[in-house]
C-alpha cells in the first residue's frame, strides 16, 4: 500500500512476485470498507503499508484494529526499490505501491505494526506536551521582546511568570503607547501561567502513566516524564532489536563509518528516530550541567584528545546503550510479572559506576547477536 491522507493505492502479488490486482481507494469509511473486501478476496494475506509510523499510520492502524496483518515497510526502503526497478526513480502512486510490495516480499526483517492502547495515548500525551513545550517557548520569547520595549536592558534569559508579573508591577506607564505594551505584557504573561498550568498537569499525568507500566526510565539522570512516554511510545517492543547496536543505529547515535581505502573514520548520522535523538541531546545536557558519571564520561573523552562535538557524540552513544539495557530491563520484568509468568530478581540495569572505554560503545555498525544485558555495564547516570 502507497498511503497518503485521503487515499490509498494497493497492489496485490503472490510469493512469485506477479500482480495480482491494483486498485485505488479513498480513506473514508465507504472507500476503506471496499479496499478492506478487495484485500479478504485473497486467503493467507499480509498487508506492508509505506511509512505506518508516519502517513499511514492512521490506516495502518485500522487494518490491525480489524484483524489484519501489517507490515510496516520504510520509505527509504521502497524508494531503493523503486530506484533500481525502473532505473529512473519515476514516481506515481502505483510505481510506488508495486515498489512497497516487492520491498516486503524480499524483507524478511520487516517490524510488524502492533497497536498497544497504553503505547497510543502515552505516544498522543507526548505529542501534547511537546506542543505545549514549544508554545511556552514562543510565549516566553514575545514576552521578552515586550520587557525589553519596557524596561532598558529587558528581563533576565529564564523568566517565570510571576517573575514577570513582579517586574511589570514595578511601571505606571503614562503615554498611550506605554499603556498598551503594559496590557500586552499582562496578557501575554497570564497565557504564560495557563500553559505553566497545562505542562504541570500533563507532567503529573505522564509520570503517573509510565509508572503504571512498570517503567524505570524515570530513575535514569535527565529523564522526565514526556522522554520517558517518548521512549515508550516510539519504541514499542524493545525486543525488536537485535542488540544495543541496532538500538543506536535507529535513534541515530551510532556513527557511519565513511573510510577510504587507508583513511579510516566516521561521520556523524543524521538518520534515525529524531524524536529520540533528542531525548538523548537533552538527557546529555542535563547531565553535563551536574556531577554526573555521564559528567565524567565526557570529561574523560576531551582529555583524550576528542572535541566537545565529538566528546558529546561519544556520550550520546554510551546513554543509548544505558537506555536499552534500561528498556530491556524493565520489559523483561514486565513479561515475567503478565499472566502465566511471575515476578522475580531482574538482570542489573545499574547504570553507576563509569568506566569509560570505546571499543563497544562506538561501534558504526551492528555487531553479533546479543540482547544479553552487560553483567558489569560500562553505562552513565
Amino acid at each position: 500500500m502507497d498511503p497518503h491522507k485521503r487515499s490509498a493505492t494497493i497492489e496485490i502479488i503472490n510469493d512469485t512476485g506477479s500482480v495480482l490486482a491494483v486498485g485505488r481507494y479513498g480513506t473514508d469509511k465507504t472507500g476503506y470498507a471496499e479496499m478492506l473486501t478487495a484485500g479478504r478476496k485473497f486467503q493467507n494475506r499480509v498487508w506492508a503499508v509505506e511509512g505506518s509510523n508516519g502517513i499511514g499510520r492512521h490506516i495502518a492502524r485500522r487494518l490491525v484494529h480489524d484483524g489484519e496483518t501489517v507490515l510496516d515497510v520504510p520509505a527509504k526502503l521502497s524508494a531503493q526499490v523503486r530506484v533500481f526497478a525502473t532505473g529512473n526513480g519515476r514516481k506515481t502512486d502505483p510505481v510506488d505501491a508495486h515498489s512497497v510490495a516487492m520491498a516486503a516480499l524480499h524483507s524478511p526483517n520487516l517490524r510488524r505494526v502492533e497497536t498497544d492502547p497504553e503505547l497510543v495515548m502515552l505516544g498522543m500525551l507526548a505529542d501534547r506536551r511537546d506542543e505545549l513545550g514549544r508554545a511556552r517557548t514562543q510565549t516566553v520569547n514575545r514576552l521578552h521582546r515586550l520587557l525589553l520595549e519596557l524596561f532598558p536592558g529587558g528581563a533576565k534569559k529564564f523568566l517565570s511568570a510571576m517573575q514577570a508579573r513582579a517586574l511589570v508591577a514595578t511601571i505606571k506607564p503614562r503615554d498611550p503607547v506605554g499603556k498598551t505594551r503594559r496590557r500586552l505584557t499582562v496578557e501575554l504573561i497570564a497565557e504564560l501561567e495557563g500553559i505553566d498550568r497545562k505542562i504541570k498537569a500533563a507532567d503529573a499525568e505522564l509520570r503517573q502513566l509510565v509508572t503504571d507500566r512498570g517503567s524505570t526510565l524515570m530513575d535514569l539522570h535527565g529523564i522526565g516524564p514526556s522522554s520517558a512516554a517518548r521512549l515508550l511510545a516510539d519504541v514499542g517492543d524493545i525486543h525488536r532489536f537485535r542488540d544495543r547496536n541496532r538500538f543506536a543505529s535507529w535513534n541515530g547515535t551510532a556513527p557511519l563509518d565513511a573510510s577510504s581505502g587507508e583513511q579510516q573514520r566516521h561521520r556523524l548520522s543524521r538518520a534515525g528516530n529524531r524524536r529520540i535523538n533528542r531525548v538523548l541531546h537533552v538527557m546529555a545536557v542535563v547531565q553535563l550541567r551536574h556531577r554526573t558519571t555521564g559528567r565524567a564520561y565526557f570529561d574523560a573523552r576531551k582529555s583524550a584528545g576528542k572535541t566537545s562535538m565529538e566528546a558529546m557524540r561519544s556520550l550520546k552513544r554510551q546513554l543509548s546503550n544505558v537506555i536499552f539495557r534500561r528498556m530491556l530491563a524493565d520489559q523483561r520484568r514486565r513479561e515475567k510479572a503478565s499472566p502465566g509468568g511471575h515476578s522475580g530478581t531482574t538482570l542489573d540495569s545499574s547504570v553507576t559506576g563509569l568506566t569509560p572505554h570505546t571499543d563497544p560503545s562506538e561501534k558504526p555498525l551492528p555487531g553479533p547477536a546479543n540482547t544479553q544485558a552487560n553483567p558489569t555495564p560500562a553505562g552513565v547516570s
